[in-house]
């Protein structure tokens, strides 16, 4: 009888510590899934984070050129030769003439859009008599980066004395017949990852060109 409590006592005994040990193991597998998880949220957080980052920092850097470009537009006026203040204005691309540093001469200014990318061309009038400009850009200053503007997504639109600002008034037709602008929307959509489509970021302004207004009474 002795014998067979004996033998129960390790058998028991057996079982308890085999269930400890799977008990552990159980434990073990747990406790990696669970690190594994908190890698993976911290790691997704940490790279939501650094999109948001640098989404607000590349926003920064268009509102900031958009605002520099709100200012040129605004100063546009005729060429030191006395050519009109608008050369051209397309989509994505304007040629203007504006005295955009304040040095009192008037630059050519050549602002588009390429390769997810607005610059501007600048053009100085020469020191000479009659004054000219030079046929090409001479400097090109990269104004923003990470643009994703769609073919449908012009980057400018023009209108006419007639706009009254109601978002059903149509712009001009383009290229726009440069004696016909009035007003300028400059529209720009940034996103640093263009597959997080969602995430785009919109910024758009109105620019009335002022000068303009002294050629009402011939155009």
């Amino acid at each position: 009888m002795q014998k067979r409590k004996t033998f129960f006592k390790k058998s028991l005994s057996s079982v308890r510590q085999g269930f400890t040990l799977v008990e552990t193991i159980i434990a073990i597998a747990l406790f990696l899934l669970g690190t594994q998880a908190t890698v993976l949220v911290f790691a997704k957080t940490m790279k939501n984070k650094a999109y948001t980052l640098e989404m607000g920092k590349s926003s920064f850097i268009v509102s900031r050129s958009m605002g520099d470009l709100t200012q040129y537009l605004r100063r546009a006026r005729q060429s030191d030769a006395g050519s009109y203040p608008i050369v051209s204005a397309d989509d994505n691309d304007l040629v203007v003439y504006s005295d955009y540093n304040k040095d009192g001469d008037t630059e050519r200014l050549h602002i588009y859009l390429e390769d997810n990318k607005v610059f501007m061309g600048i053009r100085n009038p020469s020191e000479s008599f009659p004054v000219t400009y030079d046929p090409d850009d001479g400097e090109i200053f990269q104004l923003a980066d990470h643009i994703i503007n769609s073919t449908t997504d012009k980057m400018f639109s023009y209108y006419d004395s007639a706009y009254t600002g109601d978002p059903t008034d149509p712009p001009v037709n383009t290229p726009a017949d440069v004696s016909e602008i009035r007003l300028v929307k400059i529209f720009l959509k940034i996103n640093i990852d263009p597959d997080r489509a969602p995430d785009n970021i919109q910024q758009e302004t109105f620019v009335e060109l002022r000068n303009l207004n002294d050629y009402d009474r011939i155009h």
